[in-house]
């Protein structure tokens, strides 16, 4: 393979980063570079369409801790450890998905590139997400009369922040081709649990919004923080900023078990009034989808269902 130049490697390493950041509160399934990631209990398959138009599978077994340890299962732990191996799987099918939409050697993702893709995916998201707010909110503390207003106000930075960071990446190409299959993954799976034809005539008909998407579970895990933090007063920036990753896996735990709870009733009235604000966020990280890529999105869901029995007790999950 030739030697990469540090453009391209910058490059790539800069999708690796937009890409983990909206994987890593995402379970379920998730759109990859031109192609979906579908996962079920033991198993995941990745469907990619290549540049001769040829769509390709692939499936892997899911080797998760919690069939080793039964506690991991437990209501809240299994919302910390399903995001954990969520991210982990992400990263392998976004690997795995740029070494088979191209015929081109010098595009394959190495270990190394994904490391660092990892490590700066955590690191942006700390400094824009939490350092970021936590600073400002320590600046305006005089301003706020109580300590609800005061997590309130840190909250509405956050989300404030995650709009423009959406509309951004929204910009960049092949994150838009990413979102156009992240509405096609969605539309499959309304199709799947309608009882529908599995097809891209049928699946078309449906919304690319779904209430278990990873973008209403970020905006449910914000405010989830923000009344978790109401509880725990003014502290000083560095003791903020820790507190805030101490109470993570606290909030993403509770953030779970809303969304699964959301899924169970997902046609509740009451439901589709909390989860709305959700819904309308979607629409900056989903497009409609053409056929083509209903077809990749199908055929990763197909495959899944032919190697494993997909059905409503594994409905836990969140879709990416």
């Amino acid at each position: 393979m030739q030697t990469l130049s540090v453009k391209r490697i910058t490059k790539k390493i800069c999708f690796l980063i937009n890409l983990a950041l909206f994987s890593r509160a995402q379970v379920g399934g998730q759109a990859v570079l031109e192609g979906v990631m579908m996962r079920g209990k033991e198993n995941w398959v990745l469907a990619v369409r290549k540049p001769n138009q040829e769509i390709v599978t692939e499936e892997r077994k899911i080797n998760s801790l919690a069939k080793k340890y039964p506690i991991l299962k437990l209501p809240l732990i299994r919302g910390v450890m399903g995001v954990i191996e969520m991210l982990v799987l992400g990263m392998k099918a976004i690997s795995l998905s740029a070494e088979l939409a191209t015929e081109e050697e010098d595009i394959e993702i190495s270990s190394k590139e994904m490391a660092i893709g990892i490590c700066l995916a955590f690191v942006f998201g700390i400094l824009l997400f939490v350092i970021l707010p936590s600073w400002i909110t320590v600046l305006f503390n005089k301003y706020l009369s109580n300590n609800f207003m005061v997590s309130l106000f840190e909250g509405s930075l956050k989300v404030t922040i995650f709009l423009i960071y959406l509309a951004v990446i929204s910009s960049i190409k092949d994150i838009r081709r990413v979102f156009e299959y992240h509405g096609a993954e969605h539309k499959t799976i309304h199709a799947y649990e309608a009882e529908d034809e599995l097809t891209p005539q049928a699946a078309s008909k449906y919304s690319p919004l779904h209430v278990g998407c990873g973008t209403a579970f970020i905006l449910i895990a914000l405010t989830v923080l923000i009344f978790i933090f109401a509880f725990l007063g003014r502290p000083p920036l560095i003791w903020r900023i820790i507190s805030h990753l101490l109470v993570a896996p606290l909030v993403i735990g509770i953030s779970y078990e809303l969304i699964k709870l959301a899924r169970k009733h997902k046609d509740s009235s009451l439901v589709k009034i909390v989860l709305a604000p959700g819904l309308w966020l979607q629409k900056m990280t989903t497009r409609e989808p053409s056929n083509d890529q209903l077809e990749v999105a199908i055929s990763s869901l197909k495959k899944l269902l032919s190697i494993e029995d997909f059905n409503e007790e594994s409905e836990g999950y969140i879709l990416q």
